[in-house]
């Protein structure tokens, strides 16, 4: 840090009864009075420099008594006008980045320019803080965080705005070229005089050299000073998020998690101590959204974990609208780098019991969803008829082409895949809770398409969690809430545990069971070369393992099932007697590998859609099928 002494006399000021004297064989002839504090000195030295005590006694009356002047609105108070004192007896004093400010605004309010006597204290200040004090980085933080204590003062003076000039300034300079770098200089206290040489120094080389020692200053002159840098130009915006990130950090410490479990201690909590609290909330909430409007308009500037953790915060002090919306809207553009431990933000709201706010997840989500464009319903005319084909194409075929076209049509899909394994693992969270209402948890599972979610083994275990934690959930709630499952998209592992999961409607292990045999029959793996649980499983719903026809027929396994619980696919009632009609859509399909429609201008069934939906190869399958049934008939 740098210093400058003035004046060349020893310090003869002394106390006696609360009342500050100096030494000197003149009787005093002047009281002055600074906030509670009495001084006992002498007009002379004292009105040979100062201008607005030469007027306040040359209006006062003339006695043969010490003349008294009060001042009780001196800035810096008697420390400063101590060192003003002591200037005007030539006795030496030290300015220095701390004490500047509180001097430079008592010589201003004392008057003691170049108009009163040539070298005066104003002007001696001001080559100080010109020549020292901006071109130091310790220095001019020091300084512009010593300007909260003379606010007013320092803004008429124009400290505040040099300092911060100067700060900005050297934020975009090469820090090897920044004088007493402000984090080195709190591990070697190395003083510079104004014409002394520059200490040896380390400071580092990284790029983001300064969010560290800025973060000191309070939020109203880091607001300020980050407005300075930004306006410059010169700093990337990720550099700018990583010292909002430092900053947050510094001055919002562990708050996410002083969260009270129980809402209701605040009101038993005393008037004055909730008075204390709110104080607090205030400031903090004042620092958070001060933080969010500083924060860089490009992608990625901050991070999302940074961003999530904002917006706990913003939760937690019930931050305005605004500032929750702002963050909502910057998280959900990449939301693909979220953790799920971060999207657990706790709802302190009184409106609801659940444990997170699911509400402001869901609104993130469509956010997000609502980027790029929507993946189309159905694929382009060029995909289906318009270039002739060939007629054998098959089912998967189509199915394949369909998502390729959804891909293309869709530039965040990969970042959707990603979002998908993170909404599902966060479904597994929030299912533990048994306030969370089933229509939320719906509403989040559904805010992901289908097509995002290439497998639904976590979609599943979220399920069979929210299952076991509302254990008095009746049948249709339970069956309303495994619509939102595919079958089709199970693991073996999956769908193991599914069969033996007593808490899922029937209807959905009876998919389940099908759909593994139907996978096994597809892919050329006889019934019989099937694990030994899994045959256990189809022959606990009396369905023959060592018959390959099995699964395409349900009449054995629904006889005994209730009429709400049988499987509503009506295309694998019996066999025997859908031969023809799968025939006849088979026929049909050929025609719109042709054509691209129906006959009859119509698209194709829906029903027959959703047969050929399946994620194998339905047609070669079917043949196989059909052809053991034929074989087993024969034997018959």
């Amino acid at each position: 840090m740098k210093f400058m002494k003035l004046g060349s006399r020893p310090d003869t000021f002394y106390s006696i009864e609360a009342v500050r004297s100096v030494s000197s064989d003149v009787s005093s002839d002047l009281i002055i009075q600074v906030k509670g504090s009495r001084y006992m000195l002498h007009k002379f030295p004292l009105l040979s420099k100062c201008l607005r005590l030469q007027r306040i006694c040359s209006e006062s009356p003339e006695t043969l008594q010490r003349q008294i002047i009060q001042l009780p609105d001196f800035p810096g108070g008697v420390e400063a006008f101590e060192l003003c004192a002591k200037f005007c007896y030539g006795i030496t004093i030290t300015l220095s980045a701390c004490n500047i400010v509180e001097v430079r605004c008592a010589a201003e309010y004392l008057q003691m320019t170049d108009d009163v006597e040539k070298g005066n204290l104003v002007y001696k200040v001001e080559v100080f803080f010109n020549s020292c004090i901006l071109h130091g980085w310790k220095d001019a933080i020091v300084t512009l965080q010593s300007t909260k204590a003379f606010p007013l003062w320092s803004e008429d003076l124009g400290i505040t705005s040099r300092c911060i000039e100067s700060i900005a300034s050297k934020v975009s300079t090469h820090p090897s070229k920044v004088s007493l770098m402000h984090s080195h200089s709190r591990r070697v206290r190395d003083d510079i005089s104004c014409n002394g040489a520059e200490s040896q120094r380390h400071g580092p080389t990284t790029k983001g050299w300064w969010a560290e020692d800025i973060a000191e200053l309070s939020i109203d002159l880091y607001w300020r000073t980050m407005i300075a840098i930004k306006s410059s130009g010169k700093i990337p915006s990720n550099l700018i998020g990583e010292a909002l990130q430092v900053y947050a950090s510094r001055w919002l410490p562990n708050i996410s998690v002083k969260v009270k479990a129980n809402k209701e201690a605040a009101a038993a909590a005393s008037s004055s101590d909730s008075d204390s609290a709110n104080e607090v909330n205030s400031k903090h909430r004042l620092l958070l959204e001060s933080i969010v409007s500083l924060l860089p308009s490009e992608k990625g500037a901050a991070s999302c974990s940074f961003l999530l953790k904002l917006l706990k915060v913003a939760n937690i002090l019930n931050a305005s609208s605004s500032s929750k919306m702002e963050l909502a809207r910057r998280i959900a553009l990449q939301l693909e780098e979220a953790r799920v431990s971060d999207l657990l933000i706790p709802c302190l709201s009184h409106s609801t019991d659940t444990l997170y706010d699911v509400d402001m997840i869901q609104t993130i989500l469509e956010q997000f969803m609502s980027q790029g464009q929507s993946p189309p319903m159905s694929p382009p005319r060029s995909k289906l008829g318009i270039e002739r084909r060939r007629r054998s194409r098959s089912a998967e075929i189509v199915d394949i082409e369909l998502q390729e076209a959804r891909r293309s049509s869709s530039a965040s899909h990969s970042s959707k895949l990603k979002v998908a394994k993170i909404v599902d693992g966060y479904l597994q969270e929030i299912a533990r809770d048994i306030n969370l209402p089933l229509s939320k948890f719906i509403a989040i599972a559904e805010t992901i398409p289908s097509f995002s979610r290439p497998d639904h083994d976590d979609l599943y275990r979220a399920i069979d969690i929210y299952l076991k934690a509302h254990p008095d959930l009746n049948k249709i709630e339970r069956k309303k809430l495994c619509r939102i499952l595919d079958c089709k998209r199970l693991s073996v592992e999956a769908c193991m545990h599914a069969a033996q999961n007593e808490k899922l409607p029937l209807r959905v292990v009876v998919q389940v069971l099908f759909f593994e045999q139907a996978r096994a029959a597809a892919t050329g793996i006889k019934v019989s070369e099937l694990p030994g649980n899994i045959k256990a499983l189809l022959a606990s719903h009396d369905i023959d393992p060592s018959k390959p026809s099995g699964p395409l027929s349900t009449t054995t396994t629904t006889s005994n099932i209730p009429a709400d619980d049988q499987w509503s696919m009506s295309c694998i009632k019996s066999p025997k007697s859908r031969i023809s009609t799968l025939q006849t859509k088979a026929a049909r399909d050929d025609d719109l590998d042709e054509n691209g429609m129906n006959p009859d201008g119509m698209g194709r069934p829906s029903m027959f859609k959703s047969f050929c939906a399946l994620p194998t190869r339905p047609k070669r399958m079917f043949r196989k099928l059909l052809s053991i049934n034929r074989s087993g008939s024969e034997r018959n």
